[in-house]
């Protein structure tokens, strides 16, 4: 298997838990605090910690310590048009169900 591959995978993997998936959509809107994802999850400090680590690892994410408190923002904006694309092929299955039903 190529090396290349094998980082993609890394980090289609990460992107695999829902949380992480969660976190990267939040960045959407640019670069957040740790403390705000902990209060909008309502986890504690260490389990988003833990999750930030993976993205950043994966190379999905980048941090900026500034003082106590470290931000993250999006490395990969690109995620998001494939997130989108997903988006559109969700919404269509639904509408295909529904008519489906009529």
């Amino acid at each position: 298997m190529k090396e290349r591959t094998k980082v993609k995978a890394n980090i289609f993997k990460a992107l695999g838990h829902p949380t992480r998936l969660w976190i990267v959509e939040q960045l959407a809107d640019g670069e957040k605090c740790v403390c705000e994802f902990v209060e909008e999850v309502n986890v504690d400090f260490s389990t988003i910690s833990k999750h930030l680590a993976v993205l950043r690892h994966a190379g999905v994410v980048s941090m900026d310590k500034r003082g106590k408190q470290i931000f993250y923002s999006l490395k990969m904006p690109c995620l998001l048009s494939s997130l989108d694309c997903i988006d559109v092929v969700l919404n269509n299955q639904i509408q295909h169900q529904i008519t489906l039903m009529d």
